[in-house]
């Protein structure tokens, strides 16, 4: 049985399995490594954890809405379409105040009723895969005959595959020891070299969680802010999403901008979390107090700088066959990390149709 490996449970990883699992044989082996505890990568959902509404209560800590651009509109909107009537987005019709910059002509702005990570698990639910979290990759090694990878994590466990696919950020793959760097180093110094050049953005968010029956005085369901010395980004989840929550209570997610988050990314969270609170205060003085408070750091929160020529994804080697893809290789953005797994879907197949896998 052929084993396709792909590490990253974000949105790359999880719509490339699902195109893999359209296109191989039946019998093949999808499984997925990731070192969080769940699904989602950047387009995560998190739960309020205490109180009435424990595990009800929920806020995107990430990506807080998509974008089809004029780009993207012929090539994805039936799928937008299939999205929609399945009740995974819908249309953005709450009022955003602010600077927004970034409106684009002819765009159509998309919110996930059920959490941005509803999103990725859609996907994950086709591809059908081994799923298994918790699972940080150290090294990758090349097994004696040619014919397969030995991954293996830092804890030990280690997997056998045929194909790998990484959709982890680029400096964590650039990190791996073993077989992926020493083939860049040996065979690909443009491929290292453009790698390295790969920078992403890093920011700070915060979950606030309120009780049933809590009234937030504004209007608007989400806010940007200009020349403030932390927060660029406020948003009523529920109200951003459309939906009534009054029997749970709302929440609201902060964003940092990103000179804060570059400043303070090495620090640690929760005193930055105080931090932020207080910036909060002065920037919103009607918020009430929240009755729990999540905090996420984000190294990794968009990327800045991408690789160049956005190829999708780039192969390491051949046989046995190493892919690098994700948001790096495409846009940061939906339809960037589905232009990344539709590259990989079309490497991996035509190179097991090569090799008679």
């Amino acid at each position: 049985m052929v084993k396709v490996l792909v590490v990253g449970s974000g949105m790359t990883g999880c719509a490339a399995a699902a195109m893999l699992r359209q296109r191989l044989p039946a019998d093949t082996d999808i499984t997925i490594w990731d070192k969080a505890r769940g699904a989602g990568g950047r387009m995560s959902t998190s739960r309020s954890s205490t109180g009435p509404s424990a595990g009800k209560s929920t806020v995107d800590l990430g990506a807080q809405y998509i974008t089809l651009t004029s780009q993207y509109q012929q090539k994805r909107q039936q799928l937008y379409s299939e999205l929609q009537s399945q009740g995974l987005l819908a249309p953005l019709k709450g009022k955003i105040d602010g600077p927004n910059r970034f409106d684009q002509d002819g765009a159509q702005h998309f919110v996930t009723p059920q959490g941005s990570s509803s999103l990725v698990k859609h996907f994950l639910q086709q591809a059908k895969a081994n799923v298994e979290y918790n699972h940080q990759v150290l090294t990758v090694e090349q097994a004696a005959d040619g014919k397969s990878l030995t991954v293996t994590d830092v804890g030990g466990k280690s997997i056998a595959c045929q194909a790998l696919v990484l959709t982890m950020p680029v400096p964590q793959i650039l990190q791996l020891k073993g077989v992926v760097q020493k083939t860049l180093l040996a065979n690909h110094p443009e491929m290292w070299e453009k790698l390295s050049g790969v920078t992403y953005s890093s920011r700070y968010g915060l979950g606030l969680f309120y009780p049933p029956g809590t009234e937030l005085p504004y209007e608007w369901c989400a806010k940007y802010f200009d020349n403030h010395p932390s927060i660029r980004f406020a948003a009523i989840d529920s109200k951003k999403r459309g939906i009534d929550l009054s029997s749970i209570g709302p929440s609201v997610v902060v964003h940092t901008h990103v000179a804060f988050g570059l400043k303070h990314i090495d620090e640690d969270k929760e005193k930055v979390k105080d931090v932020l609170l207080e910036h909060l205060k002065e920037a919103l003085p009607d918020l009430p107090q929240p009755a729990e408070v999540k905090s996420q750091k984000w190294r990794y929160s968009q990327v800045h700088r991408g690789y160049l020529g956005k190829p999708g994804c780039v192969t390491v080697q051949q046989q046995p066959l190493i892919i690098l893809a994700g948001d790096a290789f495409s846009l940061s953005t939906f339809d960037g990390c589905l232009d990344s797994a539709e590259a990989i879907a079309a490497t991996v197949v035509e190179n097991f149709k090569n090799a008679n896998l």
